[in-house]
């Protein structure tokens, strides 16, 4: 893993960030919906990887190096996101335009894997059931479940324009009361990175977050699902939603991860590396 991506320091994160975007090959996909932002990097299986809300390409930096060995990775901004130029009103807005931009990169019956963290695992699910051409797929803390959540503290307004040192409190704070569970995880890469998602993140997704949709969505799906939750994610509690996703269908199985939070694959993303190489294969 690359020593960068582990600095504690402010100096000159924009530019690790900026950096890092340079390694990636940059794939724009237009589509009737508008331009769909896609990255890729790595060699191998494609692997499509699916931000959460309020995300972007991000939320996978430290997954990067370990994936890409092994795979090729393809991390698109969704549709309301990022750098994606597309704009969404539904969930269905999100995944036909999501298809759509995929057709144009991959043949249509080629064989992918994928996985989604957040909202982009209820993406992810939805997206697979409308393609079917899917290998294998993993879900981090999945959104949609319809399960109890483990409110931490409440999200605090962060937009202060005249006031960076109040922005960067309550920007902090929101990644504790709902990212990470160890403060000491918010380093200086991990608070500019959520900053610049939060700040182009246009869809509104909570309302699909909360709801119980994921489930009849994936018991239309066939192939293995591998389920992961951080011990301490604050949007479920995995042993109660766990049991009824995994009964949706055949290879179901179900991961905590010691000690992380919701961004588990960043908190702890050595033994997510681990889970998803042994899952998807190296």
């Amino acid at each position: 893993m690359r020593e960068f991506l582990y600095m504690t320091e402010k100096q000159d994160v924009q530019g690790v960030i900026d950096a890092l975007d340079q390694t990636f090959t940059h794939h724009r996909i237009e589509t009737a919906n508008g331009l769909v932002h896609w990255r890729s990097i790595g060699s191998g299986p494609p692997l499509v990887m699916l931000h959460g809300g309020h995300g972007d390409w991000g939320h996978w930096v430290r997954n990067l190096d370990a994936l890409a060995a092994h795979h090729q990775l393809w991390i698109p901004d969704m549709p309301g996101y990022g750098d994606s130029m597309a704009e969404a009103q539904t969930l269905d807005d999100i995944v036909t335009t999501l298809r759509a931009s995929m057709d144009v990169l991959f043949k249509p019956d080629a064989e992918i894997d994928l996985v989604g963290f957040s909202f982009g695992g209820l993406v992810a699910t939805t997206l697979a059931a409308a393609r079917q051409h899917i290998r294998r797929m993993a879900l981090i803390g999945t959104a949609g479940h319809g399960g109890a959540r483990r409110e931490r503290g409440r999200m605090l307004s962060w937009r202060h324009p005249d006031d960076p040192v109040a922005e960067e409190a309550a920007l902090r704070s929101n990644m504790q009361s709902l990212m990470v569970h160890e403060a000491a995880s918010i380093d200086a890469l991990s608070l500019a990175l959520y900053r610049q998602a939060v700040l182009r993140a246009r869809f509104r997704s909570k309302p699909l977050s909360t709801s119980g949709r994921l489930l009849p969505v994936l018991a239309q799906c066939r192939h293995p699902v591998l389920l992961i939750w951080g011990e301490f994610d604050v949007t479920a509690v995995p042993e109660e939603v766990a049991p009824g996703l995994c009964s949706a269908g055949p290879d179901r199985r179900w991961e905590v991860v010691v000690g992380a939070g919701h961004w588990a694959q960043y908190e702890r993303a050595d033994v997510v590396n681990g889970l998803l190489l042994a899952w998807f294969g190296k």
